[in-house]
């Protein structure tokens, strides 16, 4: 509900501030006199574009701003928490047009763009203005009439959560196709590179192994004359060195009593020759390992030749590496005998989730289908109240072939002006005048079935006046029972019907003409509606009439 707008600087507002009703509130006055600026104020808050032009004082700013109760407005509760905006039950919703142009729009004095207070704005208020029918034409509206008279919302909530679901598997199935498809082409080149390694079938650090043992056999000819050379002169020549240090060491024993560092030198003298004595066995027995084997040289050769090969062709330079190749390809190998478990897996589950959708399509369909009688009767009925007896709306619901992210349902209203029983789509027969109407039967019927926001009325009853007119304030104040609604209207039958009327008026201050507007009281109210019936000096029977309009 707008509990309040406040206008300052704006086209020739100067500054107003505005305390409406929660019922019905009637905006009158003189054409002219500012009633339509009014409403460009308010579609600043409600996210329409600025325009410099409108500043009155281009040394200030211009500034709108409306309070807004939300008790119990789940929507703007949601909207609030997904872009973690503070409120609690009133809103406070500002535009600000700078003098240079630019313009900033706050929720609560948090800055917010025009893209958020659009979307919140449409959970707080709905703005209907002279001939702004186009709404009404499209047939998102009316699929949403219907569900709103089926009382559909957690029910389309269900089907909604479903068909993305469904969507989304959908989409996780098309990829492990086309990643199917992809694996199938690439599946003969890994297998070949996969065979390729698994025949050569090298260990853990085999290759490098292998060149070390390989650089050991080339060079076992010389290695093994070394250690003979090295042998004989330890152990087996003429004078082996083990035997000269032994000889030496029995030599020293004889004196070792005689002087006291000869125990050190003879102890000496024999680590050393035992040391000598087993690198002597050592190298005998490394000698006895050590052989040249010609064919072991040849097999090794052509194991590193199939790796250095192997290494060049993958771009790797380890033994290590290649096996990891080798296991990469075994997985990617393996991937494609299991995609198709993954496939039909996932065939399931699109299935599942595509019945399950089906039937919740199908339940939202035959609540539409219940709807459109009654949608029509009551249309129509409606229809013939505010002046348009032979006018006929027919609601017409289409199977689809495929679920749409609203269910499987072309809803399509048709119109007939004229009881020639040639119904044709409302965007392309119906009238402005007519259409206005049509809406605001349409609209009292939805608001019964929804929380709507505050409803605003700008001029829609252009056309209308008599008994017409009169059965639309009925209609609208009927609207006001539950939710407030806010029109501008020039019928004085529709005025009568107001719980807080306004007056527009223009007034000279200093050598400017300023807007400005008032809450008119009981009697002031007898005489703007009198004005309405008789002009600007009403008679007494003007008078009388206007008393009744407000009475009745």
């Amino acid at each position: 509900m707008l509990k309040k707008l406040h206008i300052q600087n704006y086209a020739i507002i100067d500054e107003i501030e505005i305390d409406f009703s929660p019922k019905l509130n009637i905006i009158t006055g003189e054409t002219g006199a500012g009633k339509s600026i009014l409403m460009g104020a308010l579609s600043l808050i409600l996210g329409d574009r600025a325009d410099p032009s409108v500043l009155l004082n281009k040394d200030k700013k211009c500034f709108v701003e409306g309070v807004f109760a939300t008790e119990g407005k789940k929507e703007v509760k949601q909207f609030l928490r997904e872009y973690d905006l503070d409120g609690e039950d009133e809103l406070v919703v500002r535009r600000e047009i700078a003098a240079n142009g630019k313009s900033r729009a706050f929720v609560n004095d948090t800055p917010v763009n025009l893209e958020q207070l659009r979307g919140l704005s449409a959970a707080l208020v709905d703005l209907h203005r002279q001939f702004d029918t186009l709404e009404l034409g499209e047939s998102d509206f009316q699929r949403d009439v219907l569900d709103a008279m089926a009382g559909h919302t957690e029910l389309l909530q269900q089907y909604r959560t479903t068909y993305l679901q469904w969507q989304h598997a959908r989409k996780e199935l098309d990829e492990l196709q086309e990643q199917k498809t992809q694996f199938t082409k690439e599946y003969d080149y890994n297998k070949f590179l996969f065979d390729e390694l698994e025949e050569a079938a090298f260990k853990e650090n085999e290759l490098e192994e292998a060149d070390q043992t390989l650089k050991l056999l080339s060079n076992s000819e010389g290695i093994k004359n070394a250690l003979t050379r090295v042998a004989l002169e330890l152990h087996e020549g003429d004078q082996p060195m083990v035997q000269q240090l032994k000889a030496l060491c029995n030599q020293l024993q004889a004196f070792t009593s005689f002087h006291a560092d000869l125990p050190a030198l003879l102890s000496r003298l024999q680590s050393a020759q035992i040391e000598l004595q087993d690198i002597a066995d050592e190298v005998e027995r490394l000698n006895d390992h050590v052989q040249h084997d010609p064919q072991r040289i040849e097999q090794l050769n052509e194991r590193i030749t199939i790796g250095y090969k192997l290494m060049k062709k993958h771009g790797v330079h380890t033994t290590a590496e290649l096996l990891a190749i080798k296991r990469s390809l075994e997985d990617k190998l393996q991937a494609v005998l299991n995609i198709d478990d993954a496939i039909i897996s996932k065939g399931k589950v699109v299935e599942q989730l595509f019945e399950e959708a089906k039937k919740l399509s199908a339940s939202i369909s035959a609540g539409r289908l219940k709807q459109v009688k009654p949608l029509q009767d009551n249309v129509n009925k409606l229809l013939a109240q505010v002046g348009m007896p032979n006018a006929r709306m027919k609601v017409e619901v289409q199977a689809l072939d495929a679920l749409g992210p609203y269910g499987a349902d072309a809803v399509e209203f048709l119109f007939d002006a004229n009881k020639s029983n040639r119904f044709e789509p409302i965007r392309k027969v119906a009238s402005g005048g007519e259409l206005s109407r049509l809406m605001l039967c349409i609209k009292s019927l939805v608001a019964k079935s929804l929380d709507l926001a505050t409803l605003i009325f700008d001029e829609i009853d252009t056309g209308i006046s008599g008994e017409a007119a009169k059965q639309v304030g009925i209609i609208m104040k009927d609207l006001a029972k539950k939710r407030q609604v806010i029109s501008i209207t020039h019928q004085p039958q529709i005025a009568g019907k107001a719980d807080a009327h306004f007056f527009v008026y223009k007034e000279i201050r200093g050598e400017a003409i300023k807007t400005n507007i008032k809450l008119l009281s009981q009697e002031e109210r007898i005489t703007a509606i009198a004005k309405m019936l008789g002009g600007e000096k009403p008679t007494a029977a003007a008078l009388e009439n206007a008393r009744e309009m407000m009475m009745n």
